[in-house]
This record gives structure tokens, sequence and C-alpha cells, in this order.
């Protein structure tokens, strides 16, 4: 079993799995019977103690909405803000019918730049 310390990229997976499952009202206990992985080891993946492997990963990525570059391509996003990474991520997690409430809000602090 691989440690957040060795995989560089992962150091938010536990928390991100964990807050996509909440933002979707899952139980800990329904998504890793979905998985098909133990609660416990499902606790400790999202405490950051443990990286699951990569069926597990995806799975996870997938149920919990995840944005799978984020993991996979961290030099991607190392130049992020904190805060451009945490809206990214809300972004994934919202509910596709929101999404043009998003678009027109973004929409208009861009406008506000100009």
């Amino acid at each position: 079993m691989a440690k957040v310390e060795d995989c560089p990229g992962f150091e938010t997976f536990g928390a991100d799995v964990r807050a996509g499952r909440e933002a979707q009202g899952i139980t800990r206990k329904a998504l890793a019977e979905e998985v098909n992985i133990a609660p416990r080891y499902l606790a400790s993946i999202e405490l950051g103690e443990a990286i699951p492997s990569i069926p597990v990963i995806l799975q996870l990525v997938k149920i919990c909405r995840l944005p799978v570059e984020r993991y996979f391509n961290p030099g991607l996003i190392r130049g992020d803000s904190e805060q451009r990474r945490r809206i990214d991520h809300k972004l994934h997690l919202c509910p596709e019918k929101y999404l043009p409430i998003v678009e027109a809000t973004l929409d208009g602090a861009i406008s506000m730049k100009e």
C-alpha cells in the first residue's frame, strides 16, 4: 500500500474523496460497498493515511467526481492558487442544472475585470 508522501499529486486525494462523498450525500459505508473495499480502509484513504490501487482510485474519482488530472498530472495545476483548486473541485461537484448560474456569475465577474 502506497503512502501519500510517496505519491506527488495525491496530497489532497483523501480530503477530496471525503468532500466529494459528502457533497453527494453518500455515507462512507455505502461508498465503500460500491467500490468493494472495507469502510475502515476508505476511512484511512480519506484521512490521508493510504493511497489505494489504481482501480480503486479510478472508481473513487468517478463516483466522487474528482478531477483525475489533479492526481496523475499535478504539474498541470501546480501553478494554480489554492483557491482556484478549491473552486475547480467544487465545480466538478456542482450538479449540472446549476452550471448555467455558475457560468453567468463567472461571465459577470470576468466582464467587470475589463
